[in-house]
């Protein structure tokens, strides 16, 4: 009987995981709908095969080295002990192991595939091959071995549930750094530097984008919970599910207000991020927040999102097509620290202290100067090689002959 029992929880645990995993695989034409839909016609199609080769060469590469990195044994709480060609070795707790590597990995090829939105329209398709692998093989798995894997950011008590900082943030200054290192797209600052808008050739596809994305993410923040058998599981994912949704929804409706009161106008393209910043900074809380928690998380990721497109935009003249770096790093961020506000257990404003507040502010610092500072000296070798950005005229003309000899429209 007892085997039995175990077999069926392991059989309930291992679908619920890999039914979590084909939610947030599908999250990748959301990301590549998003990016197109938010440029112009004649990169689509770079747009396209950037994605689709970002989760296929990610996948290859995460099972080659990049799971054990982030989940081997402990080499000082700083990295995971190498294993190529993932050994099939207890990972999974209450799972199958091979489920357990299915759900990192879709998870790695979301970090990676955020630095393609901030560099869109200008950078060479192969210099995007050499800094996804770099990624998926050595940024994303270090720093989430630090945290995920049991390294010394956890041991302080840092609290991700599902990655606010350590997918999310890492992808977005990676993005930063390469956008700042490789300049803003052709005609996009003018009069002395005055920001020119260059509008997406499709909001269609942009909104269809988010609604996969949205979708996705109640397998990207639920399925964290890495186990659905037994009541207390089964309450959990209905609560994150719940925490989860409620946060995009503030996002979205703050974010419309916001653009409706500063640009006079309810901005769809605003709105559409505003949904994102509330689903990337419910992400590393969602478990441990109330609704009411994340519906201020939310809010407050909606209300900080247009300005932080204009900081980056106006401020930094870092140009961002798609807002990734603001959506992703910006709310990533404020979500990480708003766990040690929010959380229900040990948050600031349920009388907890601000010990855990602390701790999450540390890790949002950690995480910045990892990705970022990985991030340059990726980009500044790419550019002293003369691989990142493509020549004037293909630019101009758009990536898409160019690069791959093929229209999305023809």
């Amino acid at each position: 009987m007892e085997e039995t029992l175990h077999g069926l929880q392991m059989g309930i645990d291992t679908m619920w995981i890999l039914m979590a995993g084909f939610l947030v695989m599908f999250m990748q034409p959301g990301f590549a709908l998003v990016e197109a839909g938010f440029t112009r016609a004649k990169n689509t199609a770079n747009i396209l095969m950037k994605n689709i080769m970002d989760f296929a060469v990610g996948s290859l590469l995460y099972w080659i080295i990049g799971f054990t990195l982030m989940y081997g044994d402990s080499l000082g709480g700083l990295i995971g002990m190498p294993d190529l060609c993932f050994q099939s070795d207890g990972y999974g707790e209450h799972c199958s192991d091979y489920a357990n590597l299915f759900f990192q990995t879709v998870f790695a090829a979301t970090s990676a595939t955020i630095v393609s939105g901030a560099m869109a329209e200008r950078t060479e398709f192969k210099a995007y091959l050499i800094f996804s692998v770099v990624i998926t093989v050595f940024i994303y798995p270090v720093s989430g071995h630090w945290t995920w894997g049991g390294g010394w950011l956890s041991q302080l008590g840092f609290h991700d549930f599902a990655g606010s900082s350590i997918v999310h943030t890492v992808g977005a200054w990676v993005g930063l750094a390469g956008a700042s290192l490789i300049g803003p797209r052709l005609g996009k600052y003018k009069n002395g530097g005055k920001p020119h808008a260059i509008p997406g050739h499709n909001m269609v596809l942009g909104a269809l984008g988010v609604f996969i994305l949205w979708f996705g993410w109640f397998g990207f923040n639920p399925g964290s919970q890495l186990a659905a058998s037994g009541t207390e599981n089964a309450v959990a994912i209905g609560h994150i599910a719940v925490t989860t949704n409620l946060a995009a929804a503030a996002g979205a409706v703050t974010a419309m207000f916001v653009s409706w009161v500063r640009y006079k106008r309810p901005a769809l393209s605003i709105s559409l991020n505003g949904a994102l910043a509330g689903l990337v900074a419910i992400t590393a809380g969602c478990d441990a927040v109330n609704p009411s928690g994340a519906v201020l998380i939310g809010a407050l990721a909606g209300f900080v999102l247009p300005f932080a497109v204009e900081f980056f935009d106006k401020i930094l003249k870092v140009d961002d097509p798609v807002g990734a770096i603001s959506v992703h790093g910006v709310s990533g961020a404020l979500g990480t620290l708003a766990v040690g506000l929010f959380s229900t257990s040990e948050g600031l404003f349920y009388g907890g202290g601000a010990q855990l507040l602390g701790v999450q502010a540390i890790g949002v610092l950690v995480f910045f100067t990892w990705a970022f500072g990985t991030g340059l000296i990726l980009f500044f070798v790419l550019k002293k090689l003369q691989l990142l950005r493509v020549p004037r005229r293909i630019e101009e003309e758009g990536l898409d002959v160019y690069e791959h000899g093929e229209c999305a429209y023809n």
